[in-house]
């Protein structure tokens, strides 16, 4: 690592051209859009799993989905300072040749109540409350099929009309993307066969191309 990490984590070692298109230097979305580029450089040299967060309850009020107060100018902000990066990582990963073979997940962890929230009336409250119901993400790449929609909410984003996907069923699929039999990944704890599928898990046959 000593050897190795300096040179993949100098970034000055990409054209202008590259920082262009994920947006280093262009203002707030300067620092995503670094980790974006330093993302397509650990996959390159072999990083198996990466793992990006934007924002958090607990960081800068400046860097923040936390979506209990004034959704509006929160996620509008957020969006904008991630729009690009996102973008520019998809678009490169494509013109490496890398895209077929690397599986992007971009989700949350949960979703947002249809309602406004208002917590006793109090005024920091203006937002939405934690819902783990009915929320979206996308995936790209790595075989799963592009230019699709799959699932549908109801009409106000309560509770799921159309193709419920559980979350078992999620992991299975991940990981026979990655190559891997979800009911073999499993080890024995206090008398009982433990998996992240734990007793359910079926292949969401519509996502994989």
């Amino acid at each position: 690592m000593q050897r190795v990490v300096p040179e993949i984590t100098d970034l000055g070692k990409e054209s202008q051209t590259i920082h262009e298109l994920y947006g280093v230097g262009n203002g707030e979305a300067n620092d995503f859009a670094r980790s974006c580029l330093l993302t397509r450089r650990l996959l390159e040299h072999g990083v198996r799993f990466v793992q990006l967060f934007s924002g958090g309850a607990f960081q800068s009020p400046r860097v923040n989905w936390d979506g209990h107060e004034d959704c509006k100018k929160n996620h509008l902000r957020e969006a904008a300072r991630i729009d690009q990066p996102i973008t520019g990582f998809i678009k490169d990963l494509r013109q490496r040749g890398m895209l077929e073979d690397t599986v992007i997940l971009f989700t949350s962890e949960f979703g947002r109540t249809p309602l406004g929230e208002n917590r006793g009336g109090r005024k920091m409250n203006t937002g939405r409350d934690h819902h783990p119901f009915a929320f979206s993400m996308f995936m790209a790449g790595g075989g799963i099929k592009g230019g699709q929609v799959y699932g549908k909410s109801d009409e106000i984003g309560w509770s799921i009309d159309e193709n419920p996907v559980h979350i078992n069923d999620l992991h299975a699929t991940l990981l026979h993307q990655f190559g891997i039999e979800h009911t073999k990944l499993t080890y024995r704890f206090q008398g009982r066969d433990f998996r992240l599928t734990d007793v359910g898990g079926n292949l969401i046959k519509p996502l994989i191309s």
